[in-house]
């Protein structure tokens, strides 16, 4: 039996494309676990549903200061979100509180908000022609508020912490794109289609608060066992 001869070429293209099946699984459970907190953490911080607030706060100001108010509170976010992140698991500890109970009253605060927003037309955020409202209310609490803090310390005590703040810088990213774009956003939506996007994000944070809560009183059910 004559076997065939193996090119130089066709054996550097199988050393190059040979990988490791363990890496490919590590790899691919990473992916998954990066969705799984990019996505809640996208929903509960609704870049889009910010828009309208946004737009309504910037117009008294001078076009040239409107990027420094939304680079302001985009900082002012991810300042505050990270300060929770690093101090939500060790309030847990000093507390001796159960990442399952967290779970279930964190779940339960995002459910009331996102009822709240979901049940209740908010009023308009008042106009302040100054730098201020980079702060407050568009860093905090519009991007960066209740349900975005919760979901960060809840995220903690169930992900690796770095992954969790891979996936908050991945926020804060899609943030500065969707806010430096808002006005391109707002004309090719309408006011209708951002608070439509705004519903439909505060339905899906109830999902998630559920799926919070329910996990929670699994854990707590298992732990009797």
């Amino acid at each position: 039996m004559s076997c065939r001869e193996i090119s130089p070429e066709d054996w550097w293209t199988a050393k190059l494309f040979r990988v490791d099946n363990t890496d490919v699984t590590q790899f691919l459970d990473t992916l998954k676990d990066f969705h799984e907190v990019f996505v809640p953490l996208l929903v509960a911080m609704d870049p889009l549903g910010v828009v309208p607030f946004l737009l309504t706060l910037l117009a008294p100001i001078e076009p040239a200061r409107r990027k420094r108010v939304i680079r302001i509170a985009l900082l002012t976010g991810l300042a505050l979100g990270l300060v929770f992140l690093g101090l939500g698991r060790g309030i847990l500890l000093i507390l001796n509180i159960e990442v399952s109970h967290f779970l279930i009253a964190g779940g339960l605060v995002l459910l009331v908000i996102s009822l709240r927003d979901l049940l209740v037309v908010a009023p308009e955020a008042p106009l302040a022609p100054n730098e201020l409202i980079a702060v407050v209310p568009n860093g905090t609490p519009l991007l960066v508020g209740p349900a975005t803090i919760s979901m960060l310390i809840l995220l903690t005590g169930l992900y690796p912490a770095w992954l969790v703040v891979l996936g908050f810088l991945a926020n804060i990213i899609v943030a500065w794109v969707v806010f430096s774009h808002s006005q391109r956003i707002s004309n090719v939506l309408g006011e209708g289609g951002l608070q439509a996007f705004a519903k439909v994000a505060y339905l899906l944070l109830a999902a998630i608060a559920v799926k919070l809560i329910s996990q929670g009183i699994i854990d707590i059910v298992n732990d009797v066992r």
